[in-house]
């Protein structure tokens, strides 16, 4: 969101990747039969959460909040996703151009909790200031877009791991690890639950609502819901890449460097590209001797291919190591360097997206539209459009039921997804599918037929920021099929 230059967006797709790319794909040599057996079943509970990014932890507190048994599945060792494996720590914006913190509820749990060591960004009554020196200060630290100043916080990846598994585990929701769900039980039409993979071998855990938290909606797209998979090869939202840390860094130097000596940066940055053409500058982290990149944006693959998959974690890898001997040698603040990290989990901006029940699109950016099953409100993406509303019905399927949404893969348009798939709003979409999957679950309901009335006041009482006429009225309004 906003207008902060993240890298070298002319060079996505750089001759040199392009013609490195010729191996194609192989044809299939085959089909394997596979036997039916017999699974055994794992647990049993009131909401399975599948995928511990941000959607789906936030997911998994909210439903164990309002009573739900909870299983969360996660295939990485850890909880948060992109945002902590991913090195996705520069958090978007949560405030809107007047300095409103419209992003709330489980969002702000985190900030209230992570220790402040841990979390670098501007204070408070900075927020919406259009200072000229203040914006000016924060724009190169990733915190103020359009002049304005905002809460766009980094932080600590292994501090919001920890936070994020004691989140879940007060809430006494069943945390599994190392599970890597492979198919949904399906049911007459309706989710009832998900095969997974682990050291175990394939069991199943049955349930009575599944939140799809994949990032990548594979439980809905193999339940057999409609989605949209359109890659644009010149479209940012449609990169991959590996993010990495350098650590050994005095990015105070480095910002002195990069605001103070236009023409010398300049000619730095031109330097990096001629040597590198995928070049990459870095962007500040929660420390001063820690430098975040972003990593090469790779365009024109899939996030649902792993040969693709495979091809930007090598090249993203090398292009780390070069990275560091240019910096190096050549960036004031950066003389003695070192790896620190490169993500363990791969950047990927889209892939699939729900069909939904209803949709958030570009063309209702300008009109103010607030819809009547309103679960969240993000920042708009400049202040020439006002805060934006998030329904409900985004994370509902058109049809098949037992199933709900959330994080990026949410009911959207292409343009839409560029803000929707970022770390707060997945908070929200994921804290609203938690609690549609909560009541869900206890009323023996589908999820599309929950009370909107009934989960906005839930969503309020956990801390949410709303502004539908049912909070007002207390109308029933269940989302229509």
């Amino acid at each position: 969101m906003g207008s902060v230059d993240r890298g070298d967006e002319s060079l996505m797709s750089s001759p040199v990747f392009a013609a490195e790319r010729s191996r194609g794909r192989d044809a299939p040599l085959g089909v394997l039969h596979e036997p039916a057996r017999d699974l055994p079943v794992y647990r049993r509970c009131d909401v399975l959460v599948v995928g511990g990014g941000p959607s789906g932890t936030a997911a998994a507190v909210a439903a164990a909040r309002l009573g739900a048994e909870v299983i969360l599945l996660e295939r990485y060792n850890h909880l948060g996703g992109l945002s902590t494996g991913g090195l996705v720590i520069w958090i978007d914006r949560m405030t809107d151009w007047d300095g409103r913190e419209v992003i709330r509820g489980f969002a702000q749990d985190i900030f209230d909790r992570l220790p402040p060591d841990a979390v670098a960004g501007p204070a408070r009554e900075e927020w919406g200031s259009r200072d000229a020196a203040r914006a000016a200060h924060w724009a190169h630290r990733t915190a103020a877009f359009h002049g304005v100043v905002t809460w766009s916080p980094t932080l600590d990846p292994e501090r919001l791991k920890l936070l994020s598994q004691e989140m879940v585990l007060e809430q006494k929701v069943h945390l599994a690890y190392h599970s890597w769900a492979a198919s949904p039980v399906v049911e007459g039409g309706a989710v009832r639950g998900a095969i997974f993979e682990s050291k175990a071998g394939r069991q199943a855990v049955l349930a009575k609502v599944v939140v799809d938290a994949t990032g990548d909606g594979d439980l809905f797209a193999r339940a057999g819901a409609a989605f949209e998979a359109d890659i644009e090869p010149n479209d940012i939202h449609h990169c991959m890449n590996t993010a990495w840390l350098f650590g050994g860094v005095d990015m105070s130097r480095w910002l002195e460097f990069k605001a103070g000596q236009a023409a010398q940066f300049s000619q730095f940055m031109a330097r990096g590209r001629d040597r590198l053409r995928l070049f990459e500058r870095p962007f500040v982290s929660w420390r001063n001797d820690i430098a975040l990149f972003m990593g090469p944006r790779q365009s024109g693959f899939s996030a649902l291919d792993v040969d693709d998959q495979t091809e930007v974690e090598i090249r993203s890898h090398r292009l780390m190591a070069e990275h560091l001997d240019f910096y190096r040698a050549h960036a004031p603040g950066f003389e003695g360097a070192f790896l620190l990290l490169s993500a363990p989990q791969l950047g990927v901006r889209h892939s699939r997206r729900l069909v939904g029940v209803r949709r958030v699109t570009r063309a209702q950016w300008p009109t103010a539209q607030v819809f009547d099953d309103e679960i969240g409100v993000t920042p708009s993406v400049s202040p020439k459009f006002p805060n934006i509303s998030i329904p409900y019905g985004s994370l509902v399927p058109q049809t098949l039921d037992g199933l709900l949404a959330c994080g990026r893969h949410i009911a959207c348009d292409p343009n839409s997804h560029g803000f929707l798939r970022e770390i707060p709003q997945c908070w929200i979409t994921g804290q609203a599918a938690g609690a549609g999957a909560a009541l869900a679950a206890a009323r023996g309901i589908a999820p599309r037929a929950v009370n909107i009335a009934e989960l906005q006041s839930a969503l309020a009482k956990q801390g949410v920021f709303l502004r539908t006429a049912q909070m007002e009225t207390g109308a029933v309004a269940p989302v229509a099929s």
